[in-house]
């Protein structure tokens, strides 16, 4: 690591290091998490540091790849070559325990790399906890979810809220998502390995202030900060999108929703209120198709499946305002900032870290999770006043400034920093 000192505080310390990320997935696996972990390898790597990501290997992908310089390994674990073990093939996760395969590549991948700072995301960490050393080098996580808390991320309970962990209602809920022997052994490896992550982790990124409060990070006296998502700063910048999708689109002035189209997305919610809407525009849905996905829509609502990230956002372009009713407590969603970028509104439910993106009234609407009635009354206000959308839409715009990367990308670096100098010292 090169540690140049501009100034004897430590705010005018610059580093130019070697980052390893761990991330399980990456793109072209899609979701706001992984184009989280792709934004802020290739912006380190922009400002001169030399980034890895290592992930797991899907089919159909290299193993060894470059991406706008961010060298990307992908591993191959013995968890993920039984496929039984996962409903997605094309989503199969880390465990929450070693995976000794992983851990042998990711261990190839220290030694070869050297890094000053190793970055995680999610339960690929649990693969690297075990060659964690006191030597170094420092290890940052993000936490982009309730998995310290929660064997499913999201602190549900059979579709609503939890009201918190117990080891025999973790036990049933745990059986219950993945199955009863996946569910135990997930729920204990969780367990054993979070245990390990509270005691070696130098610094816990929270994406949110309700991801840092629903981790319990600062009852348990762990180090943190609250570092938020945050979005290239020439993203949204009109380019030309020629993506032949973009003509099966409705005219412009669409409702639109972007995401998962699952159940505690909201989606349900969102079809039952646009169902007591009257001569309301089109409404567009643009996501995957899970299993809990509607099969059947109102009329007047359009879904497409998975579309590419700059089709996403001529959509959004052309869209009236953006939808994003979810259920669960979402941390920092990448779905909000991309629309703000672009000068759209949001109606928003009111849980998780929606509050910290949305300034009720001033960038968008919040209405209370699952109240369909709510939300069909905030979209009939915003598709009703067109002044209110407008004045929303100069005040979104100016809002997501504080989530570019040039203003979240060095405050990650200066943490590394801190932590690289705390193990040469």
């Amino acid at each position: 690591m090169k540690i140049k000192c501009r100034g004897s505080g430590a705010s005018d310390r610059t580093t130019t290091m070697r980052i390893l990320m761990l991330a399980q997935f990456y793109p072209p696996v899609i979701g706001g998490e992984e184009r989280h972990v792709r934004n802020l390898s290739i912006a380190l790597a922009r400002r001169g540091h030399s980034v890895t990501v290592a992930t797991t290997w899907q089919r159909g992908l290299e193993e060894r790849d470059i991406d706008e310089g961010v060298c990307i390994r992908r591993l191959r674990g013995s968890m993920q070559r039984v496929g039984l073990l996962f409903s997605d093939a094309s989503r199969r996760y880390a465990p929450p325990f070693p995976d000794p395969e992983l851990m042998y590549g990711i261990r190839e991948l220290v030694l070869e790399q050297s890094p000053d700072i190793v970055h995680a995301h999610n339960w690929l960490l649990h693969s690297y906890l075990p060659l964690k050393r006191e030597s170094g080098p420092g290890l940052v996580v993000t936490l982009h979810d309730l998995s310290l808390v929660c064997v499913q991320k999201n602190a549900m309970r059979q579709g609503a809220p939890c009201d918190g962990p117990a080891p025999g209602r973790c036990l049933r809920c745990a059986s219950r998502f993945y199955g009863p022997v996946k569910g135990g052994v997930t729920l204990l490896g969780n367990y054993l390995f979070g245990a390990l992550e509270r005691r070696v982790v130098d610094k816990f990124l929270a994406v949110s202030e309700a991801i840092a409060i629903g981790n319990s990070l600062s009852k348990a006296r762990l180090p943190f900060e609250v570092v938020p998502n945050f979005v290239p700063d020439d993203f949204g910048s009109a380019r030309p999108c020629d993506d032949p999708r973009l003509s099966q689109l409705p005219g412009d002035g669409y409702l639109l929703f972007v995401g998962d189209l699952r159940r505690f997305k909201g989606v349900h919610v969102l079809l039952e209120a646009y169902a007591m809407l009257n001569n309301a525009p089109p409404l567009v849905l643009i996501g995957r198709r899970c299993p809990d996905t509607p099969r059947e829509l109102p009329p007047n609502v359009i879904l497409f499946e998975s579309w590419p990230h700059d089709a996403v956002m001529q959509a959004w372009r052309n869209s009236l305002f953006g939808l994003a009713p979810s259920i669960l407590p979402d941390a920092c969603a990448s779905v909000v900032l991309e629309a703000m970028v672009v000068g759209k509104p949001m109606i928003a439910t009111k849980v998780g870290g929606m509050p910290e993106l949305i300034d009720e009234e001033v960038t968008g609407l919040l209405v209370p999770p699952g109240d369909a009635v709510a939300l069909a009354k905030a979209i009939g206000l915003l598709i009703g006043n067109p002044d209110l959308r407008r004045q929303m839409s100069a005040a979104a715009q100016k809002k997501v400034q504080s989530f570019k990367a040039s203003t979240v990308v060095p405050r990650i670096e200066q943490i590394y920093s801190d932590i690289a100098v705390k193990y040469l010292t």
